[in-house]
């Protein structure tokens, strides 16, 4: 039964007989008798057919949700287990936004797994909004994301603080302007983040704060990644918002540089969210190692 759940839960996930037969390493024949076999025992579908699509059906959805408490508590159950032994093994799934993934975390991970070498990590990259709903459908066990949006069920915890400053390709002419007055931003042309991306959502509130609308300013294309933004900026004379983390090997190697804006500061935290009043060991091991990679108390 445990493999069949395996089967069942890897197919709703991908909604795909042949994915799910290549991740599992067993023929698609298989998969689709191991479901068969699991709708035999419920006396119900799992899965809409249509053509070569597949949905779940509501039982499907029902199935899944236990199917997802049932792993997860087998996930609990190894790593406990094994820290009996000093042994501590065990599969940690962690999803960070995509500043964050790109030019914070690696460092981290690297030296955690040195120290837990038998704990293995899967990384899922997304904006702010895709870690946040992977969290609450229990996809990962961990977010580190760059907004807040406050959602009811996710516990935020700050830990490390980050600034939003305006860059632009060198070769720029307002680079030679010692500040960026409110005017001259509505002249310039800007390229953003895509919606659902924390970073914007932080630009936002910023610019609300000094009666500005992202929509009074003249955005000639929306990216969904921080590297294709830079990659914008290099060959334009377009400006971004950006983290300054982000860009500190483009201002070393003297690539873009920052402007300073008229009566505008954006600063913001990096959360670590997990679903509020869930906790288990292992998330709690790794927490301790980001807050002593930084040396924070969380």
């Amino acid at each position: 039964m445990d493999f069949r759940l395996k089967v069942f839960y890897t197919v709703a996930l991908r909604l795909n007989f042949t994915k799910a037969a290549t991740e599992l390493y067993i023929s698609q024949p298989a998969v689709s008798k191991h479901i068969q076999e699991l709708e035999e025992t419920y006396k119900t579908k799992l899965f809409e057919r249509n053509g070569s699509k597949i949905a779940l059906t509501p039982a499907g959805e029902i199935l899944l949700r236990h199917t997802k408490n049932i792993f997860e508590i087998y996930r609990e159950i190894d790593f406990d287990m094994s820290s009996f032994m000093n042994e501590r093994q065990g599969l940690l799934r962690l999803g960070a936004s995509t500043t964050i993934a790109q030019y914070l975390i690696s460092p981290v991970l690297a030296r955690f797994h040195q120290k837990q070498k038998d704990i293995k990590v899967n990384l899922l990259n997304g904006n702010t909004e895709q870690i946040e709903n992977a969290l609450i459908n229990k996809e990962i066990e961990i977010g580190i994301v760059e907004g807040q949006s406050k959602n009811q069920s996710i516990k935020y915890i700050p830990f490390l603080k980050d600034e939003l400053v305006l860059v632009c390709n060198t070769k720029n002419p307002l680079v030679k302007k010692n500040e960026i007055s409110l005017e001259d931003l509505k002249t310039m042309k800007f390229i953003t983040r895509e919606r659902g991306s924390g970073t914007l959502e932080v630009i936002e509130f910023a610019l609300k704060q000094i009666g500005f609308r992202i929509t009074d300013l003249q955005i000639e294309m929306q990216l969904g990644s921080t590297e294709s933004i830079k990659s914008y900026l290099l060959n334009s004379d377009c400006f971004a918002f950006m983290s300054i983390h982000a860009v500190d090997k483009e201002l070393k190697n003297n690539e873009l540089m920052v402007l300073d804006v008229e009566n505008l500061s954006v600063e913001r935290y990096f959360y670590i969210i997990t679903l509020l009043g869930k906790s288990d060991s292992l998330s709690e091991l790794f927490i301790q190692n980001i807050s002593s990679y930084y040396n924070l108390e969380l």
